[in-house]
């Protein structure tokens, strides 16, 4: 299968594996077709090729059919999510320390090494980021260098409520010229397709945790396990009980003190099971408005405006760990076994991370079939 086009996987995976028709999806094979053979046709005759950006809401495919499209490809090309990708351009950067311009020398070492590059969940939230993208992106594109992401906004949608979100429309600029753009929504969130059942989450009011104890006992099989803490990043995480394999700690030694996407990336690299206990409902907590006057952005304060933005409540830095997480356990087919004092559908009731977490509820759901597993 690797060897073949965008259209004929979605074709086959429609005629021959049961897969079911989603109109939606049409232009974006039809986009993804396109690219695929100017490509290929590059490859021998060169010129420039546009990528494809695919947004819509969450389940609609937009993964699959980006890593279908990746499959086939027959020249250099890297595929990573984008929090990956952040990681190493960070990283990258501090490399080149002293190099003039490294932002260039970054662009242009990324056109040495692929032609292609695969972007998975494009999420702008942090300023830092958002400046970064604006000429990082353009650079990329004038290297040559193909993207194909995937995203649940679109472009123009963007870090819409990012302060100084001014600073970021370079980066969309630079999208627009040098991608087409496909909305990938035929209304099925295709995660939610019947199949065989696993049950992951667990609803437990009390205090004991017994059906991740007999988790913890059946994922270890035998091997040692541990009550110790361990070392995260420089920060030291406890945990109620570790194996070679199997993690299991509760929601406020993850998520409650002050790590990041890269620690959890690097928490999926040591585990290939993580257990949660004692989640509490993640929306509880102060709503409101409050009124933005201005924001720090370097040595310099730079006029915002006035205008009304949520009230973080006091578990909102929580819920942002929580979401990466998940983002992270499931990109890595990595199984989230969960105990929750909440059913699953009131896990988040609702306020100012509504959006992001939709994607994180709809994964959770896949999480409980039987098929989730590595990718």
């Amino acid at each position: 299968m690797n060897a073949l086009s965008p259209r004929a996987v979605w074709e086959l995976a429609i005629n021959e594996q049961g897969f079911s028709p989603d109109p939606g999806q049409q232009q974006a094979v039809e986009l993804l077709e396109r690219c695929h053979q100017a490509l290929h046709r590059a490859d021998e005759h060169g010129g420039p090729v546009p990528g494809v950006y695919l947004w819509g809401p969450v389940g609609r495919g937009k993964t699959w059919l980006m890593d279908c499209f990746y499959q086939g490809l027959a020249l250099p090309c890297r595929r990573q999510h984008f929090h990956h990708f952040m990681r190493w351009v960070h990283r990258r950067l501090f490399q080149l320390t002293g190099t003039p311009d490294p932002l260039q020398a970054l662009a242009r070492g990324l056109a040495r090494d692929v032609r292609v590059l695969c972007l998975d969940e494009l999420f702008v939230s942090d300023i830092g980021d958002a400046m970064l993208l604006g000429r990082l992106l353009r650079l990329i594109f004038e290297q040559g260098t193909v993207l194909v992401v995937t995203s649940n906004q679109p472009p123009d949608q963007l870090y819409a409520n990012g302060f100084n979100r001014d600073r970021f429309a370079p980066a969309v600029a630079a999208i627009l010229s040098a991608m087409q753009v496909a909305a990938v929504d035929g209304g099925q969130d295709h995660r939610l397709h019947p199949g065989a059942e696993r049950q992951r989450y667990w609803v437990n009011e009390s205090a004991q945790s017994s059906a991740l104890a007999a988790e913890f006992a059946r994922l270890s099989a035998g091997d040692d396990d541990t009550t110790r803490p361990f070392t995260l990043g420089h920060r030291e995480v406890l945990v109620v009980r570790r194996s070679e394999r199997v993690l299991w700690c509760r929601y406020h030694q993850l998520c409650e003190q002050p790590l990041a996407a890269m620690d959890f990336i690097e928490l999926c690299d040591r585990y290939a099971h993580i257990l949660l206990s004692g989640l509490p409902c993640l929306s509880e907590g102060a709503k409101g408005r409050d009124i933005a006057r201005g924001t720090e952005d370097g040595v310099g304060l730079i006029a915002a405006g006035e205008r009304r933005l949520p009230v973080l409540s006091r578990q909102d830095d929580g819920v942002r760990r929580f979401i990466a997480l998940v983002d992270e356990c499931y990109d890595r087919g990595i199984p989230l076994y969960l105990e929750a004092r909440v059913p699953l559908a009131r896990l988040y009731g609702g306020g100012y991370l509504s959006f992001p977490f939709r994607r994180t509820l709809s994964r959770l759901r896949e999480m409980q079939l039987a098929r989730f597993g590595p990718r």
